[in-house]
């Protein structure tokens, strides 16, 4: 079986303001990276829009109904300082949630070995009733549940490695030992959350790292904290929120990894999977801000995927 990407054209029609570092030409970095012959295997599937009464699986109707009234006929809102949306946000963030969701699928059915979603807005900010860090709705967390209702499954892990602490995911299951969250982020950092203290039922796997951290230490977290965790918990599936923002380019943080670092954690989880999963793994872009560096990273990181 191949590795799948899923993306959509509806994805760079969420408009962000002049200057705003979440941006259409993230996605367009990412496509013109993936047109190299090396990725010529690579099956290319159009994202399809999601089901809306999934967005319910990791948040309550009035919040959702919030954001949509939110979404304005024309310019562009802020939802708060840093989080806007445009006419055409909502249709994207829901085919976000679509992308995710048939990639559960994929893997749970046989279709594909793998996938990665190339969407925006990213997720892992978004708590169950509020909207942040550029984020709407949660991705990660309504493919976790929903792997969890249509698929049985029992055990979910999500390994998030975006440099900015997935606030959102850690409150959605902060009380649900089905669910392992485990997170590598900068530290101190915006959203401020993280600390090795903050442990929920049992499931929450923090290993924040110091600003100015390179692959050395960013390997030993993964060696010493999230891979352990992912052993004892044994998930029938692996979701990766993958946000490309600690590499060394990126303006905003402090963390100096490079494309390698990204291959070999990707790496890592592909052998869990393999190991506890049946191979099943679903990568989910998140941040990523340097063009070129966020280009080389999800180059190396589908690159791995493909290699099975």
């Amino acid at each position: 079986m191949a590795t799948r990407l899923y993306t959509h054209p509806i994805f760079l029609e969420h408009i962000t303001p002049p200057g705003h570092p979440e941006r259409p030409d993230r996605l367009r970095a990412i496509e013109r990276v993936l047109d190299d012959e090396a990725f010529s295997t690579l099956e290319r599937v159009k994202a399809p829009e999601g089901d809306e009464a999934t967005i319910l699986y990791a948040h309550p109707e009035d919040f959702v109904e919030r954001v949509r009234a939110a979404i304005p006929q024309s310019g562009i809102v802020s939802i708060d300082a840093d989080t806007s949306a445009s006419p055409k946000s909502w249709q994207a963030v829901v085919t976000a949630i679509g992308g995710a969701n048939a990639a559960v699928d994929d893997v749970f059915e046989g279709r594909a070995a793998n996938v990665f979603v190339a969407a925006r807005p990213p997720g892992h900010h978004a708590e169950k009733t509020t909207a942040m860090g550029f984020c709407l709705f949660n991705t990660a967390a309504i493919a976790a549940r929903y792997a969890q209702k249509k698929h049985q499954a029992e055990r979910v892990a999500i390994v998030d490695w975006d440099v900015h602490h997935g606030n959102g995911t850690q409150d959605i299951f902060w009380d649900d030992p089905s669910v392992l969250y485990c997170s590598t982020h900068q530290m101190p950092l915006y959203p401020g959350t993280g600390a090795k203290t903050e442990t929920g039922a049992g499931n929450i796997v923090n290993a924040p790292l110091a600003p100015q951290t390179g692959t050395d230490l960013f390997r030993d977290a993964f060696l010493s904290r999230v891979l352990p965790s992912i052993d004892a918990f044994a998930p029938d599936l692996i979701i990766i929120s993958a946000g490309f923002d600690a590499h060394h380019r990126d303006p905003l943080a402090e963390i100096n990894l490079t494309e390698d670092d990204f291959d070999w954690a990707t790496g890592q989880l592909m052998e869990r999977a393999g190991r506890h999963s049946g191979n099943r793994l679903v990568s989910l872009l998140e941040g990523g801000y340097d063009l070129q560096g966020l280009a080389f990273s999800v180059a190396a990181h589908v690159g791995r995927l493909m290699k099975g």
